[in-house]
């Protein structure tokens, strides 16, 4: 084993092949670098347009991803705890998501998208009794 590492790092990079990463795992790192972000949450999955589910914090982010020419492009649905400012918080969820996509991927993001599906306030999760 120590004889076959020894032989890997000697051998060049074009020599060694390639590493494809897919769609599918870009759009997981990008939700769960969303969900790194105070007061973000998550938003339903939708079908032909139509809500499954419910908005929540608790939920993870809804992502979209394309790679195209070594390049990544994202869409990212996410919820917010309001009182938090919907601009500042987009722009924070927004380079965090860009810089951890291109660390673990090694691929430049040209862009994120942010649509923000649903603003949560404290006494939303409580229920009215009367």
């Amino acid at each position: 084993m120590a004889v076959a590492m020894e032989r890997a790092a000697g051998t060049a990079a074009e020599e060694r092949g390639s590493l494809t990463i897919s769609e599918h795992a870009v759009e997981r790192l990008a939700a769960h670098a969303a969900s790194e972000i105070d007061r973000v949450g998550g938003a339903a999955g939708r079908t032909l347009g139509i809500s499954l589910g419910g908005e929540a914090l608790d939920r993870s982010a809804k992502t979209a991803a394309r790679i195209a020419g070594g390049e990544v492009e994202l869409d990212v649905r996410i919820s917010l705890e309001y009182p938090a400012p919907v601009g500042a918080t987009t722009e924070r969820v927004r380079g965090h998501v860009r810089g951890r996509v291109e660390e673990l991927t090694g691929m430049p993001v040209s862009r994120v998208s942010i649509t923000v599906t649903a603003l949560h306030t404290e006494a939303a999760g409580r229920r009215r009794v009367e």
